[in-house]
């Protein structure tokens, strides 16, 4: 099941205690659904709950008898669809909410959010209608997917003014409508507490925590390789230093200090500064000193090396 799937049937399963909550709903549901007119229309939807969602609000919160029917998509899924084919209920549908069916275009009468409880019913029916949110374990995206501009642009303005949001959503426009969207996991989460799905919001934040902890676990362990590439590399670049020293018998020539801390890099060329300088009982200071000079020195019959090649 996707995650949209998992949102909507917990949606799906919640009671609306007021009845003014119960006509927002549905009034979100069917505003959406590019079935709310006095044509009569089809809306096609995957999702069972949802389909059996809208018959039951349009009955109960306007007295308008729907039809649903079932088969197979394209995709080989089940398509659940959802229609008004008696006239007289799509009229009641619509003046029920105080829209005649003869707008020029679709707007949100906001006459129907008579108090603050209803914003989060008809969100919630909006999101039921023409919600989707991606798989949290892939990306982080929510979106209201509105074919009608002016709709758009209303419901943008409504979920700007929502208290529950700090953030708001973003707008854009696409070939089939446009979208009212989010893509921050916390403004996701904010949303779908709202909207009554605080089990999907539950599993959204733990899925970021996850993330999040395994995100911060490789960048350590990132960080931690590479100073150990750094190390590693340092040490072979003085180890070819002391050998080229050795080889031109310059090594045993050299002072008690340089010719100690020499040998101790020979032999344990994994140790970093600060275990070499614990070994010999100096500084680190004094270690990164030391071996500086003896690069110094090492690198001159490295190169000499070169040169006879």
């Amino acid at each position: 099941m996707s995650f949209s799937s998992e949102i909507k049937q917990e949606l799906c399963k919640l009671e609306n205690k007021r009845n003014c909550c119960l006509r927002a709903e549905c009034y979100g549901i069917w505003l959406f659904s590019k079935c709310f007119s006095l044509r009569e229309t089809a809306y096609v939807t995957e999702n069972g709950g949802v389909a059996r969602r809208m018959l039951e609000l349009a009955a109960a919160a306007a007295g308008a008898a729907g039809e649903l029917s079932y088969g197979v998509s394209r995709r080989k899924k089940p398509a659940y669809r959802v229609s008004l084919p008696d006239e007289d209920s799509r009229l009641r549908l619509l003046s029920a909410f105080g829209h005649t069916g003869r707008e020029a275009s679709l707007h949100i009468n906001r006459a129907v959010l008579e108090n603050d409880c209803c914003q989060a019913a008809f969100l919630r029916g909006a999101f039921l209608s023409c919600g989707t949110a991606a798989d949290p374990q892939k990306s982080y995206h929510l979106e209201f997917a509105v074919p009608y501009q002016k709709l758009a642009n209303q419901l943008y303005t409504l979920l700007c003014e929502v208290t529950a949001f700090p953030v708001k959503p973003l707008l854009a426009s696409r070939k089939s409508g446009y979208v009212v969207y989010w893509k921050e996991s916390g403004q996701i989460e904010d949303l779908l507490t709202f909207l009554g799905a605080a089990g999907a919001s539950m599993e959204l934040m733990q899925i970021r925590m996850y993330k999040e902890a395994k995100n911060d676990i490789n960048r350590k362990a990132n960080f931690e390789t590479a100073n150990m590439d750094k190390t590693y590399s340092a040490s072979a670049r003085q180890i070819a230093a002391i050998a080229a020293l050795n080889d031109a018998g310059e090594l045993q020539n050299l002072p008690d200090g340089l010719r100690e801390l020499a040998r101790l890099r020979l032999e344990n060329p994994e140790m970093t500064l600060r275990q070499l300088g614990e070994a010999l009982g100096i500084s680190r200071g004094g270690v990164n000193h030391r071996l500086e000079r003896l690069l110094e020195l090492g690198e001159k019959y490295l190169e000499i090396g070169k040169k006879i090649m």
